[in-house]
C-alpha cells in the first residue's frame, strides 16, 4: 500500500476536479494508512473557516480494534432501523439501490476500516434552527476539507453520522468529556475499486430560485 510520499503529489489536483469527482467511498481495503497521510489530511481540514475563528474542533483518530468494534456496533444498530425506510423509499430506483448496497457493505465491514476519524466540536448545541446551524457550521467546513484532501490523494472516505445516534454511548466509547460533541464519523482507507470518478447531479437550473422560492428563471420550459 502507498505511503504519503507516494500520494502527496495528488494534493496538486485542481480544486474543481476534486469537487467534480468526489464521492462517498465506502468499500475500503483493510490495508494500513500511514500516520503522515492521516496527519496531512487533518492539517488541511483545520485550514477551514470556523465561527469566530474559535477553532473549537478536536479530531480523534481511531485505530484500536476494540474501539472500532464499538463504533461499528453503534453504526449497525442505527442502520438496522434506518435501512427499512431507506429500502422502501429506494424501491425501483437502481441508483439508490446501489448506494444502499454500499452502505450495507460498510456496515458489515465497519471495523475493518484501517482508520476512523471522529470529528468533534467544543460547545453547546442550542435547540433553535439558528443555534444548530451556527454550531455545526463550525465543524462541517473542516469535514469537507478533509474529504477533498482524501479525494485528491485517492484515499477513500465517507461521512456518516449513524454511529452517533446515542450521545451517551459515543461519549462512553470514546471517553469524551461532556463539553465535547461528536459531529461526524469518517472511515478512511484505500479504495477496493476505482473509488472516485465523475458524479451525476441535478442541473443547477432545476434547483435555483431567484429572490423567492418557486421563481426559477433559469429552468428550461
Amino acid at each position: 500500500m502507498p505511503d504519503f510520499s507516494d500520494v502527496s503529489a495528488g494534493l496538486q489536483m485542481p480544486l474543481a476536479e476534486a469537487m467534480q469527482t468526489q464521492r462517498a467511498v465506502r468499500r475500503l481495503r483493510p490495508d494500513p494508512v500511514d500516520d503522515e497521510t492521516v496527519l496531512e489530511v487533518l492539517r488541511l481540514a483545520t485550514k477551514a473557516p470556523t465561527g469566530g475563528n474559535m477553532q473549537g474542533w478536536e479530531f480523534m483518530v481511531i485505530r484500536d480494534p476494540g474501539v472500532k468494534h464499538q463504533l461499528a456496533r453503534l453504526n449497525r444498530q442505527a442502520w438496522s432501523i434506518y435501512r427499512r425506510f431507506a429500502r422502501r423509499a429506494a424501491r425501483g430506483n437502481i441508483s439508490q439501490a446501489r448506494i444502499l448496497s454500499a452502505v450495507q457493505w460498510q456496515a458489515d465491514h465497519f471495523e475493518d476500516a484501517p482508520v476512523i476519524i471522529v470529528c468533534c466540536l467544543h460547545g453547546r448545541v442550542w435547540p433553535s434552527t439558528m443555534g444548530k446551524a451556527s454550531f455545526f457550521g463550525s465543524i462541517f467546513p473542516a469535514v469537507q476539507n478533509l474529504l477533498l484532501a482524501a479525494r485528491a490523494i485517492g484515499l477513500g472516505a465517507a461521512l456518516t453520522t449513524l454511529p452517533l445516534w446515542s450521545r451517551t454511548l459515543v461519549r462512553r466509547t470514546l471517553g469524551l468529556p461532556h463539553t465535547l460533541t461528536a459531529c461526524a464519523v469518517i472511515p478512511m482507507g484505500w479504495p477496493m475499486g476505482g473509488g472516485y470518478g465523475p458524479t451525476t447531479r441535478r442541473p443547477i437550473e432545476e434547483i435555483l430560485h431567484l429572490d423567492h422560492y418557486g421563481t426559477r428563471p433559469y429552468a428550461s420550459e
